[in-house]
């Protein structure tokens, strides 16, 4: 299966899945990348622009029809605020980076998760999709949180002060009742890749990339995955 990614929304983001996805298929496949606007995702995504964000991201969807994708994910889970919407107008099916999470979760015997990511998915607690998980997030810090998560994002890199910052939330937010701390930002993995935080994580793009995974392979089947 051709696997279609809006990527760019940020670059970091966007090197990671493609570096974990290949390595997780284990062999070709086709696979195209559309370059999307961060700053628009990020103004959007902050005024709650469902509709405006999903027309942007639509000649970007056109043009991976085009190139002869079977399918399009999107490489920012803060970009899913607008995924029913850009569904509904998608020519390809939409992959979720959000629905199998829950089932994740689950299976791994998780009752309880803390959320770092964009300021709408610590707020929502992850669009308010997860039914089988309760979410937490530093309510106070989630300003402070979602801002240096943006400016991670836009950056493409991590300071060791924004680190640090990410480790100490990811740490209070176990000792508040989470079983394990969720990387809900697909940037994240600049904060906490090679560290050793005494706590489990969650790296949310991993669940995508291995769902994408599935289906570059043929083991799972659009009807079964897509909004």
């Amino acid at each position: 299966m051709h696997i279609g990614l809006i990527g760019g929304i940020g670059v970091a983001a966007t090197v990671v899945y493609y570096q974990r996805l290949t390595a997780a298929v284990g062999g070709p496949f086709p696979l195209t990348i559309a370059h999307g606007d961060i700053q628009n995702l990020i103004r959007n995504n902050l005024a709650d622009r469902r509709e405006e964000q999903a027309r942007a991201f639509l000649p970007l969807a056109e043009s991976l029809k085009g190139a002869g994708c079977d399918c399009v994910a999107l490489t920012s889970l803060g970009a899913h605020f607008c995924a029913r919407e850009f569904a509904a107008l998608s020519p390809l099916p939409v992959v979720s980076a959000v629905a199998p999470l829950d089932d994740f979760f689950a299976a791994q015997g998780i009752g309880c998760v803390g959320l770092l990511g964009t300021r709408v998915v610590m707020r929502t607690r992850l669009y308010g999709q997860l039914t089988r998980t309760r979410a937490i997030a530093l309510e106070d810090e989630i300003d402070h949180l979602g801002q240096t998560y943006q400016d991670v994002a836009v950056a493409g890199t991590c300071l060791a002060d924004q680190r640090a910052t990410f480790l100490d939330a990811g740490a209070r937010m176990i000792a508040a009742g989470a079983d394990a701390v969720v990387l809900a930002g697909t940037d994240l993995n600049l904060a906490f890749d090679g560290q050793d935080t005494g706590y489990p994580v969650i790296d949310a793009l991993d669940v995508h990339v291995a769902l994408l995974a599935r289906l570059a392979r043929g083991e799972v089947s659009l009807d079964e995955v897509a909004i």
